[in-house]
């Protein structure tokens, strides 16, 4: 692979995981409008972003596992034609039960594509430059945020929530035709089996790592997943402003937490935690301080992927693409996990008591930090 078309491909796989991400993500700012169309609660509306999430969960095993003879450039584009098809089944959508059904092959685009895409920087670029092309490649999260929700609830507004799919499904199409011409043959190396995934499963630090990602990440989706709803109670205003302001941060969490994770892993991730819990818990009694907190938000929220994958990764560097599946799986589950218990309190009560209670959550995160093991293998780090 010539050096001339090696960041290039970095890109291309950098936007297969922008358009994953954004896609997942994107009924967070259309859930109002969606749920009109459709006649259905905000709670209800919420298991747009629960089968995705359920879904990615059981596929990062099992299309890792079904799929480790194929080579990685054409599954990636298999996945990203089938996420194509889910954008457009999702805007042609006569009634709920077609929505939900695009949102499953969402979730398993997510499962695969992330699985095997988040690890490729080391085939993709030389060993000097894999730890930039993997912060490249990460960066299509808070970007997803930044650009994604945000740009999709302002379409949403101006021509319909259908026609945000549309162009998502366009933009998706895209992205695979630059998989096609950027990215090389990968044929597969180290197959990821479930018994690889069984013994990962086992070392106490891992299981710690699974903990503490499960109680941060179902703290944020069971209060961000319902974050416009709370927003259009707060003002009349248009929520995109803010959603904006919450996604800049997250790119700058991002980016700050990349270093600092992976020297100060433990910190790192008890910052994030705590910049959370005292976003969601302060909130609903914010005011005219909402912009502010969710600075806070996007900040600590933004560190978290970063902090998830680096305990994992330095507490396997033996099966570096075992512990990315695992990461893609344990953060999948607990995001429908979130967004479902979400919509029942919301559903329940009130957005107010949600946001509460997922910082509740995060404290027990912080807790969890400081009761468990932690992470004792070395990091390797790339110049």
């Amino acid at each position: 692979m010539s050096a001339h078309t090696r960041w290039p491909a970095v890109v291309s796989v950098m936007l297969g995981i922008f358009v994953i991400v954004t896609t997942e993500i994107l009924p967070i700012g259309l859930l109002t409008p969606i749920g009109a169309t459709f006649g259905i609660s905000p709670g209800t509306a919420g298991l747009m972003m629960t089968m995705p999430g359920f879904l990615a969960a059981l596929a990062a095993p099992l299309v890792t596992s079904a799929t480790a003879r194929l080579d990685r450039r054409r599954l990636l584009g298999a996945l990203i034609l089938l996420l194509a098809l889910a954008n457009f089944l999702a805007a042609l959508a006569p009634g709920y039960w077609l929505m939900l059904l695009s949102r499953v092959l969402v979730g398993i685009v997510i499962g695969g594509f992330w699985s095997v895409g988040a690890g490729l920087a080391p085939r993709l670029v030389p060993a000097p430059r894999v730890g930039l092309a993997t912060a490249v490649i990460f960066a299509a999260v808070p970007l997803g945020s930044v650009l994604g929700v945000p740009a999709g609830t302002w379409l949403g507004e101006l021509a319909g929530w259908r026609a945000v799919f549309v162009l998502m499904g366009v933009l998706t199409a895209g992205v695979f035709l630059a998989l096609l011409v950027f990215l090389p043959p990968l044929p597969p190396e180290r197959a990821t089996g479930l018994r690889l995934l069984a013994e990962l499963l086992r070392l106490p630090s891992v299981r710690t790592g699974l903990t503490v990602t499960f109680l941060v990440v179902l703290a944020h989706f069971g209060t961000y997943t319902y974050l416009t709803t709370f927003l259009r109670q707060l003002t009349d205003a248009s929520p995109t402003p803010y959603l904006l302001v919450y996604g800049l941060a997250g790119v700058a969490g991002n980016f700050l937490a990349g270093r600092w994770a992976a020297t100060r892993t433990r910190a790192a991730f008890a910052v994030a935690a705590g910049l959370i819990a005292l976003a969601t818990l302060s909130l609903p009694m914010s005011g005219e301080w909402a912009p502010v907190l969710l600075v806070v938000w996007g900040l600590g929220y933004g560190a978290v992927p970063a902090c998830a994958q680096t305990w994992l990764a330095r507490s396997a560097p033996h099966a570096p693409e075992a512990a990315t599946v695992l990461f893609t799986a344990s953060f999948q589950a607990t995001l429908s996990a979130g967004a479902l218990l979400g919509g029942v309190v919301v559903d329940a009560s009130s957005v107010s008591v949600a946001l509460i209670a997922g910082g509740l959550v995060a404290v027990l995160a912080l807790g969890a930090l400081q009761a468990l093991p932690q992470v004792r293998q070395p990091v390797q780090h790339h110049a």
